[in-house]
């Protein structure tokens, strides 16, 4: 299950061929499954370890991120707030390891900040 949510102040159009994001290589594209859980007012499910992680630039950061995160074992949710040019926050609900959320997402191609 995952949401992704894009926060910025204002839209801006971004070029797959020049933002040099780490997810735009050639690949086919998966479907991601969505859903819901509690969540505080943030959107943040409760019960949930974010992360702040870099580099994320575009909603297809964002799917390669919650596709990976998403095939650990243990992992119930997965949510990324995308702040392109910042941190964006991925939030995990479940009982997969911190060590192993850090490891997918740095295996994409992105920097955790914290965690």
């Amino acid at each position: 299950m995952s949401e992704t949510v894009m926060t910025e102040s204002t839209l801006t159009a971004l070029s797959i061929v020049d933002t040099g994001c780490s997810c735009c290589a050639p690949a086919g594209d998966a479907a991601i499954p969505t859903g819901r859980q509690s969540a505080d007012p943030r959107g943040t499910p409760v019960g949930a370890e974010t992360y702040q992680v870099e580099g994320m630039t575009c909603g297809h950061c964002a799917d390669s991120v919650t596709e990976a995160v998403s095939f650990l074992n243990g992992v119930n949710d997965v949510r990324v707030e995308l702040v392109a040019g910042g941190a964006s926050l991925v939030s995990v609900t479940g009982l997969a390891s911190t060590d192993a959320v850090r490891d997918a997402i740095e295996a994409t191609g992105y920097r955790v900040l914290n965690g």
